[in-house]
Parts: structure tokens; C-alpha cells; sequence
């Protein structure tokens, strides 16, 4: 997916550098496969704010994809590369040959035109889906699935892959974009490829406006309001935090503190941390 950068006709353009449209073959997306979207703006269901910064932004609605890749020995066609507001990925409408209709998250490369298909008996070419254990070693994935039947859960952001290094047993051993070695069973399936829209980390997004466009309130730092409303905050003029590690506004340690379970059930899979040097 190409970048664009603006001309800097007003102050809010000069170094904004945004998503070329070029790889895009159609505006409007597929009826039969839109959701409404309704906004919460980080608030849970007694109305209380659960995540900050959240709220406004412009109105979107849902495309259901096919994370699941479920439509086994049938084989589609790619239609259509489409624009998603609720991902950093493109998306690829699919039509099979059954009549059926679904959309996928798009492979760096994807074409309209393009044949795609799932099950064991798929090529090993990307846009493809199948099992795990089925997948050649050094293989680029994406799309993976963690709980067999669920569909995929990791690997779906602008640009990512991961990569299948071994098969022990039941189980294969996967390297994740940040770094973590795991295990995941082998009768899992996942997507082959690189997920596409490559050059989403080069955005820029220029000016305050547009982030706001996406539902993002503004942060404020701690250290600049009142004692009590913040740890951070208080002292005279332009002050240190004032303790030896920073903290939420709850009083909890932030920035490092692990807070992953050292019991949790699914650490036996990880055979190498993503925080390992």
C-alpha cells in the first residue's frame, strides 16, 4: 500500500504523510455484510469509564470478517480490495463459487482476480488457509488461530507476520512479531502470508483533527495537574514526578511492571519471552 504526503497548503498538512487510495478497486463495501456499530466511548455498562481516552470520532460500521477461513474445499475468487475504519489492514471480498460471500483480511501482494482457497488440500500460496501442521517450516503466517475452532486471533495488524519454525509432536512452534517464541497446536489453522498495508507504521497523521476523527480524546500528562487528581502531580513550577517510578492515577506502578499471571495456564507454551534479550 503506497503513502501519500500532503502538500502543505495549511500548517495542519505540512509533514502529514497519509494512505494512498491506489490500491483500493472499490468505495462502497458489500451490504450483506455490514453491522452497525455503536459507541461506548470507553464507558462499560453502568456508564462508568473503563478506558480513557475514548469518544466521538466519525461514524462507522462493522464489516464481519471471515477470520475463521471456514469455507473448506470451496474455492473464491478475490472481487475487491476494500478500505476498513475498524482496522489498520485492507480488506478482500471474496466471492466463492457456491454463491457465498465473505471477507478476509488482505495478504501484501492480494490481487483482484486472485484465487484463494482453505482447507489441507489448498496450494501453499499466500491469501491460503489450512492447518498448521500443514504448513511448510520458515513459512510467513498470519491469521493464527489460539484456540482451535475459534478462528484467528493473533497476527491480523497492518504489516505483521509471523513465522512457523518447527513441529514437535502435536504442537508447532511459531515466532510472533514481537519477538515471542510459542507453541500452538498444530491443528490450528492460519493464513499464509504477510498481512498487507505495509507502510501503516510511516503514517503521519499531521494534526490533532484527525485523531480525534478516529475516536481519540487527548491525553493529559500527570505531572502537570493537581495532587488529586494524579500521583504525578503538584510542587512548584515545572516539577519531578517526586518518587523513583512513575505511576497510574490509581497509585499502581506503571511503565515495566509485568502483570502477566506467574501461575497462568498458558505460559507452559511460551518457550521463549518476547522480553528475553
Amino acid at each position: 500500500m503506497p503513502l501519500k504526503p500532503l502538500k502543505p497548503i495549511t500548517s495542519g498538512q505540512r509533514g502529514t504523510v497519509l494512505h494512498s487510495s491506489d490500491d483500493l478497486t472499490t468505495s462502497k463495501p458489500k451490504k450483506s455484510l455490514l453491522k452497525p456499530l455503536n459507541k461506548n466511548a470507553g464507558r462499560n455498562n453502568a456508564g462508568k469509564i473503563t478506558v480513557r481516552h475514548r469518544g466521538g470520532g466519525h461514524k462507522r460500521r462493522f464489516r464481519v470478517i471471515d477470520f475463521k477461513r471456514s469455507k473448506n474445499d470451496v474455492p473464491g475468487q478475490v472481487v475487491s480490495i476494500e478500505y476498513d475504519p475498524n482496522r489498520s489492514a485492507r480488506i478482500a471480498l471474496i466471492k466463492y463459487v457456491d454463491g457465498d460471500w465473505r471477507y478476509v483480511i488482505a495478504t501484501n501482494g492480494m490481487l483482484v482476480g486472485q484465487k484463494v482457497a482453505s482447507g489441507n488440500s489448498s496450494p501453499i500460496e499466500p491469501g491460503n488457509s489450512m492447518q498448521l501442521k500443514n504448513i511448510p517450516t520458515g513459512t510467513l503466517i498470519h491469521n493464527i488461530e489460539l484456540t482451535l475452532g475459534k478462528g484467528g486471533q493473533m497476527v491480523r495488524g497492518a504489516g505483521t507476520s509471523a513465522q512457523l519454525l518447527a513441529k514437535e509432536g502435536k504442537y508447532v512452534l511459531i515466532r510472533l512479531p514481537s519477538g515471542e517464541n510459542r507453541q500452538v497446536l498444530g491443528e490450528c489453522s492460519a493464513t499464509i502470508g504477510q498481512v498487507g498495508a505495509i507502510d501503516h507504521k510511516n503514517i503521519k497523521l499531521g494534526k490533532a483533527g484527525r485523531k480525534r476523527n478516529r475516536g481519540w480524546r487527548p491525553s493529559v500528562r500527570g505531572v502537570v495537574m493537581s495532587p488529586a487528581d494524579h500521583p504525578h502531580g503538584g510542587g512548584e513550577g515545572k516539577s519531578p514526578i517526586g518518587m523513583p517510578s512513575p505511576k497510574t492515577p490509581w497509585g499502581k506502578p506503571a511503565l515495566g511492571l509485568v502483570t502477566r499471571k506467574k501461575k497462568k495456564y498458558s505460559s507452559k507454551f511460551i518457550i521463549k519471552s518476547r522480553r528475553a534479550k
